[in-house]
């Protein structure tokens, strides 16, 4: 059991009040027996906050032991902020005092982007001119007119013509209006929010409870701080957990009553501490981004600085989404983006140029439902007039969404994500079974194995027909091969990420290289890293492939070329050194070889001149650098009118087999039917289902496996057929007997 007594005591007796560090104060001892041990505590009456306590020396007491506790008045204010000392009991809106934001004490100071520079020079000139004027008495009105007339012109043109990163930095200006700033000026009146109910409150989020024009709203967005010390409370606009939970509390608080719910988004992204992620971030953002397509209220948001990753779309999964002028959003700022592809920062520039991150962007790409403008500066040049511009888009958006119902507001949500993309998603086209899209652009159209060898052929044939290099023929074949190793070669090194190396390495080489000069070294070294970097991309199994075709059908054509050039240079020089007494006996030779052929036998006197011919024909040769490998039969023409029969008896076949196959699928009627909707409309959904079905019953009838050897077997003759004929072709013209 436990007992507790009670002790009076006197502090500080034997001195004076003034000497005495605590006065004279009643104090207590509280013993506890259980635990045999006691307790002193100073009383102080009428003290209720703003008390510590300091332990004094412990004093020994005979009876017992006791530690002493004293307590001193800190003096401070009454009330803590945000509640004031006096409410005037008078105001229209005294529950805006729930809310910890509240008008800066100093004017912040004046903060000049980079780009503004030119800016700064010319207001630094018309200040110059004003205090000579105040100095001096003189009249500069012309001059201060003119400098604020290009000033205001140099304004202009700055922010017509901004890029990407610059309107970026414009969004993350210091000065910017922040959510609060907007609610505050857009409202009529307004009460904060506070809590997520699991005893946590975000300061980075906020949720307010205003009218404007006598309507309720519910507002919620990411704040920022306007200084270091706010932002550092805020945390940078930085949600936790526990922020979005507490914005998902203030939705559905908002979808029980009815109230139209509008988002403001200006985050850097979700605060990705371990902390967070323990506590579930990810879930939390899953959570809202389900839960806010449900919401039977409008939804309309609007980015008015950045708006970073899932960060941002926690609170943006609206009907309408608005964005400012100068307002920026994206999956990853251009600072890491550039660190991961580019591996520096410095290349955030090019990055934002990439990412697609402004509202005018957005707006093209049918994300953005609207731009809202600001003055010339950024909405910090004029946030009165910039909330105004923000309170006009919510109200009519709000009033075009409560003109839905239900179901057309959730559906108007739903589809609104859905057409995000190219072409968007189809809700009721048709899904094909088999997804046949290709995602390597370079192998979209690549050939077939048949197209190749067709092509091959083709190229083969124009090459020995052309009566010599020059023909125009071959350099219309080469050419158009050229051309499609160009363009083939163009989509790989945007594939690759090359282009823009290449496009640098041209400008260089352009400004530092003279005429008749090698590269220097830098150059050279940039050039074969580009070269190494390609060839190793090329060399990825299953990449590229319809380059690599190009590529070696272009190198088959050149060396094919170049065996021409030598057979006609081999001609003209062995003909040149054959006589004309050497070609007389050829011809004599070649009757006497045709009546042998036919069975006529030939005298001793012609055989042996025929083989002092050949002698004389072989000395001739080898004075040609020329050596005599074997001798063969010239063929005049490469022609196979066998396998021509065969072919044209395989195709017989095929289409007397397709015929047997329609009817035994008994697809007779469907075929006439297609027929009559294709005359009809040739695009029509009927046609490609008819379509579909027929292709399907034929093929599950037909019996190719027969077929398909003969045309595997007549390929091959073809293939051994024409290689033979190139190598006779080949050793005719290279002067082989």
């Amino acid at each position: 059991m436990t007992s507790l007594s009670i002790t009076a005591a006197n502090y500080g007796r034997g001195r004076s009040e003034e000497n005495s560090i605590l006065g004279h104060w009643p104090s207590f001892s509280f013993r506890n027996e259980l635990f045999s041990n006691s307790i002193t505590v100073g009383g102080l009456s009428g003290c209720s906050e703003g008390v510590w306590f300091r332990a004094v020396q412990e004093s020994r007491v005979l009876s017992e032991k006791k530690f002493r506790v004293a307590a001193k008045i800190k003096r401070g204010k009454k009330h803590d902020y945000p509640w004031p000392d006096d409410i005037d009991p008078n105001t229209d809106n005294p529950l805006a005092y729930l809310s910890y934001f509240k008008p800066l004490d100093e004017k912040p100071k004046p903060v000049t982007l980079a780009f503004e520079k030119p800016l700064v020079d010319l207001e630094k000139k018309i200040m110059e001119v004003s205090r000579m004027a105040d100095e001096t008495g003189l009249d500069f009105s012309n001059q201060i007119n003119a400098l604020e007339a290009k000033y205001e012109q140099a304004l202009k043109d700055l922010y017509t013509h901004l890029t990407p990163i610059q309107r970026l930095t414009i969004a993350r200006h210091p000065n910017r209006p922040t959510v609060l700033d907007h609610i505050v000026n857009i409202t009529d009146k307004w009460v904060e929010l506070h809590g997520d109910r699991a005893g946590y409150d975000d300061p980075a989020i906020v949720t307010i409870l205003g009218s404007i024009e006598g309507r309720s709203y519910m507002f919620i967005g990411h704040q920022k701080g306007r200084n270091t010390k706010e932002n550092i409370m805020r945390n940078f606009a930085m949600p936790t957990p526990h922020g979005y939970r507490k914005a998902l509390r203030m939705m559905k608080y908002a979808d029980h009553h009815g109230f139209p719910i509008v988002t403001f988004v200006d985050t850097p992204g979700a605060f990705a501490d371990l902390k967070s992620e323990e506590l579930g971030q990810g879930e939390a953002i899953a959570h809202n981004l389900r839960t806010m397509f449900g919401l039977k209220v409008p939804i309309v948001t609007v980015v008015t600085g950045e708006g970073g990753s899932g960060g941002a779309l926690a609170i943006a999964c609206a009907n309408k989404l608005f964005m400012l002028e100068n307002s920026a959003f994206y999956v990853a700022s251009p600072e890491a983006c550039a660190a991961i592809l580019w591996k520096s920062s410095q290349a955030a520039p090019k990055a934002a140029e990439k990412l697609r991150i402004t509202a005018q962007e957005h707006y093209r790409l049918r994300i953005a439902d609207g731009i809202i403008p600001e003055p010339l500066g950024g909405a910090h040049a004029d946030p009165l007039w910039s909330s105004q511009q923000i309170k006009f888009a919510i109200i009519q958006a709000v009033e075009e969404l409560s003109k839905m119902s239900t179901e057309e507001l959730l559906r108007h949500r739903m589809l609104k994500f859905r057409s995000i993309g190219v072409g968007g998603y189809k809700e009721d086209g048709l899904v094909e079974p088999e997804r046949k899209r290709n995602m390597k652009p370079s192998e979209v159209n690549a050939p077939k194995n048949a197209d190749i060898e067709s092509e091959l052929e083709d190229l083969r044939n124009k090459i020995f027909e052309a009566k010599g290099p020059s023909d125009p023929i071959t350099i219309g074949a080469v050419g158009k091969l050229e051309e499609d190793l160009d363009r083939e070669m163009t989509k790989a090194f945007i594939s690759m990420g090359l282009k823009d190396k290449i496009e640098s390495l041209k400008l260089d080489i352009a400004r530092a290289r003279k005429p008749n000069q090698p590269l220097s070294r830098p150059l050279q070294e940039k050039a074969d890293k580009i070269v190494k970097e390609f060839k190793q991309k090329l060399s990825w199994p299953g990449a590229y492939l319809g380059l690599k075709q190009k590529v070696q059908t272009l190198t088959m054509a050149r060396r094919l070329i170049k065996l021409k050039e030598q057979s006609s240079r081999l001609k003209t020089e062995v003909n040149q050194k054959i006589t004309l007494e050497i070609r007389a006996k050829m011809d004599h030779f070649k009757k006497a070889l045709e009546k042998s052929s036919r069975g006529d036998s030939l005298d001793s006197n012609l055989a042996e001149e025929l083989q002092m011919v050949k002698k004389e024909l072989e000395d001739v040769l080898r004075s040609a650098n020329l050596d005599i490998v074997g001798i063969t039969k010239r063929k005049d023409e490469f022609k196979q009118p066998d396998i021509k029969e065969k072919a044209k008896q395989i195709n017989k076949e095929i289409s007397k087999e397709i015929e047997s196959a329609v009817d035994r699928a008994g697809v007779r009627n469907k075929i006439e039917e297609l027929k009559v909707e294709f005359a009809k409309d040739s695009s029509s959904e009927k046609v490609k289902k008819l379509e579909a079905e027929i292709k399907q019953r034929v093929a599950s009838a037909l019996s190719v496996s027969q077929l398909k050897e003969e045309v595997e077997k007549l390929r091959q003759e073809l293939a051994s057929s024409t290689r033979a004929d190139v190598g006779a072709a080949v050793g005719a013209d290279s002067g082989r007997l």
